[in-house]
This record gives structure tokens, C-alpha cells and sequence, in this order.
């Protein structure tokens, strides 16, 4: 018999701009969909500097694991689109900040331009 999937929302970090979830329980793993910088009550934040929508966005993430039962530690992979590989070094410092001594599997892809003029969308993947 397969393994439930169950869809996880938590009120701490923004709901979903179209139709998908917060993130998907199954099997084990979380797969938390895309965060972009919008604060938890849907406030948009495209007009912040980079730095300040990259902690948006892994703040997103990290309420989004918790919730769904996955500490910052159980996260294993992590993709991170970004306008421009210009601000690939100070994702890499807002990163490092985020997860400390834990370094999970990471991919970084420079785009050239995000829904709402965001600069970063990241998303992840954990284990329960």
C-alpha cells in the first residue's frame, strides 16, 4: 500500500500565490515549494535588497520545514534561483547565517527574472 501524502500549511509564512502548496509530506521527506520574499501575511517584499529577500525567503522555508515537522538540520537539498550571479556571494554569506554548521546539498541557478520582481525563490527538500 503507498504511503499517505499530505499536503502541510502553516500560517507563518505566506500562503500560496496559485495552486500549489506550502509543502507536500510523503514518504518520509518534505518537499516545500518555492518561497519568494513576501512576508507571512502575503505582503509582497520585491522591493527590498537582495540580502533582505534572501532571509525572507529561507525564513519562509525554515517556518515551512518546522511546521511540516523538520528541523533546519533534516533539510537536504536546497535550490535557490537568483536574478543575476552577482548576488551569488551574499546568498552565500545569508545562507551560511541560515543553516550555521549544517550544509546541505545546495544548488544555486542564476535566471534572469522572477514572478513579481522577486530576486530569489528557494526551495527544498527534507527528511522526516
Amino acid at each position: 500500500m503507498p504511503a499517505a501524502i499530505a499536503a502541510v500549511a502553516t500560517e507563518n509564512a505566506p500562503a500560496p500565490f496559485g495552486h500549489y502548496v506550502q509543502t507536500i509530506v510523503a514518504d518520509g521527506f518534505v518537499f516545500i515549494s518555492g518561497q519568494l520574499a513576501s512576508l507571512a501575511d502575503g505582503t509582497m517584499r520585491s522591493d527590498a535588497d537582495f540580502e533582505a529577500q534572501a532571509r525572507q525567503s529561507l525564513d519562509n522555508l525554515l517556518a515551512i520545514a518546522a511546521a511540516a515537522g523538520a528541523a533546519p538540520e533534516r533539510i537536504v537539498k536546497v535550490t535557490a534561483y537568483i536574478v543575476g550571479a552577482e548576488h551569488w556571494p551574499a546568498f552565500d554569506h545569508v545562507f551560511a547565517e541560515a543553516f550555521g554548521a549544517h550544509r546541505p546539498a545546495r544548488s544555486v541557478v542564476p535566471v534572469p527574472a522572477l514572478h513579481h520582481g522577486y530576486l530569489i525563490e528557494i526551495e527544498a527538500i527534507a527528511r522526516l
